[in-house]
């Protein structure tokens, strides 16, 4: 019966676990490394596949090492306390000893595209502490509750990673609320003004330090808006609209308009219109949007294609500046919300296209040209450039082509098209960009992914295998 109920409180926390992530950073996988006491194997559930690939590392820290036999030191006997996290590429952990449980570690994907570690470290960290209390309250009534704890973490991991930067360097003892000043910054970013959403910024200063700004224009002790009217604070910010001035609050009480250098460790918040990040001095610490928190930088992600690039065996300025080229592309149509497709072409003669052609292609590697070609990406079609040369030859050109397995109804007619084209023409890569933002990068007929999609894997609980036997499968798909 506990064997049962071990392995169902590990099942809900991880399953709350990618739920929550999956929300924040996009799908996310999770996994356990875990022993219940120290003679106890170390086991692992990883009903995903998140730590295939990474045997090597796994048997030399847990095996070899035997790092989980370490005793936890004696101030940490009665409560809970950390290990130093095994590092493996692009793998966030974080766990550690607790009265109920000898050693837990909890694993999620590092997402390319993340501001930053840090709320997913607090969630994984969350996970650690919710599992040891499910295993010594031993509640079955309470069982699902920490699952659903989990799936709505993202403003408790963002409010936890943003205390500990600031009592790491300016104590325990401040007086600035985060919670209140999370709520304000979605409720702000969802209210427009005239019909236009919110641009500027606004920071959050300790209430000690607020007269260490110098301000352009201060508001009076008893006529300063408070923060929690929204819709004024949402006016207030057309003042700092467009310039480098900051609107300057304490939390509680918006104090006037600054400008130069803020306290350190103080919280801003950047609105970008329906979008916004925040920071804690020079590190961004998640972005929000359509109501809540997001790990995402929201820049575009081309990962993908400069590993096509590199198997190209290109020197390395050409790389950089035919990425420079296409980051700029793809950039500027996602921040006009249009849609574009960029046809990298690399043969010898180019592809013959049909489209709007240019007597004298704009080379993109001048600054005036390049800003012409991202105007030109507004019109229907492709810009066609010869990626050896980065040279525009045209643009709203017609990708043509007979059907071919594997396209996507729920995508538009540019997807498509580029599946069709590209499997008709080995010489090029195609970028393509959608007006509500994903980005594909497509060749030989099929989009290029990081990964392959995954599929969860529904089976009947049972114990999790020993790490020992995990890494010892000869079948690891």
């Amino acid at each position: 019966m506990e064997e049962l109920f071990l392995i169902k409180c590990i099942d809900q926390i991880h399953d709350g676990l990618c739920n929550g992530l999956a929300r924040f950073s996009g799908a996310s996988r999770a996994a356990l490394i875990y022993a219940l006491d120290k003679d106890s194997p170390l086991r692992i559930y990883d009903p995903c596949d998140l730590l295939r690939g990474h045997e090597p590392r796994l048997e030399e820290i847990y095996l070899k090492h035997k790092k989980k036999t370490q005793n936890p030191p004696a101030e940490e006997a009665n409560g809970p306390g950390e290990y130093a996290h095994p590092e493996l590429a692009g793998i966030i952990a974080c766990g550690g000893h607790f009265p109920s449980i000898f050693y837990q570690t909890w694993f999620s994907e590092h997402h390319v595209d993340m501001c930053s570690t840090g709320p997913t470290q607090r969630w994984l960290e969350y996970a650690c502490r919710l599992l040891s209390q499910d295993l010594g309250t031993k509640s079955i009534t309470d069982l699902e509750t920490s699952g659903y704890v989990l799936q709505n973490f993202a403003t408790h991991a963002v409010r936890d990673h943003i205390v500990d930067m600031r009592n790491l360097s300016l104590g325990p003892d401040t007086r600035l609320r985060i919670y209140p000043i999370l709520d304000a910054i979605l409720n702000i970013s969802k209210t427009q003004e005239e019909g236009k959403w919110a641009f500027g910024d606004l920071i959050f200063v300790e209430p000690s330090q607020v007269h260490r700004i110098h301000y352009l224009a201060t508001f009076g002790d008893f006529e300063r808006p408070a923060l929690k009217d929204f819709k004024h604070t949402r006016k207030l910010l057309q003042a700092v609209e467009g310039n480098k001035h900051k609107l300057v609050s304490n939390g509680q009480k918006i104090i006037g308009i600054g400008t130069g250098r803020m306290p350190d460790f103080s919280v801003t918040a950047e609105f970008r219109g329906n979008h916004g990040f925040i920071r804690v001095q020079d590190e961004t610490i998640c972005s929000f949007a359509d109501g809540g928190f997001h790990s995402s930088t929201r820049q575009a992600n081309l990962v993908q294609l400069e590993e096509v690039l590199l198997e190209l065996n290109l020197d390395s300025s050409k790389l950089y500046t035919i990425m420079k080229v296409a980051s700029t592309l793809v950039r500027s149509a996602q921040e006009r919300k249009h849609g574009c497709a960029l046809v990298l072409d690399f043969g010898s003669p180019l592809a013959n296209i049909s489209g709007q052609h240019l007597e004298t292609p704009l080379d993109l590697k001048r600054h005036m040209d390049l800003d012409l070609a991202t105007s030109l990406a507004k019109v229907d079609g492709a810009l066609h450039i010869d990626m050896m040369y980065l040279k525009l030859h045209a643009f709203a050109s017609l990708l043509d082509g007979r059907a071919v397995a594997g396209e996507n109804r729920a995508r538009g007619a540019r997807y498509n098209s580029a599946l069709r084209f590209t499997a008709e023409h080995d010489q090029v890569i195609l970028v393509v960009v959608s007006s509500d933002r994903p980005i594909s990068i497509i060749q030989h007929g099929a989009e290029i992914k990081a990964r392959c999609d995954w599929e969860p894997k529904y089976q009947c609980l049972s114990e999790p295998m020993t790490l020992e036997d995990w890494i010892q499968q000869p079948n690891h798909s």
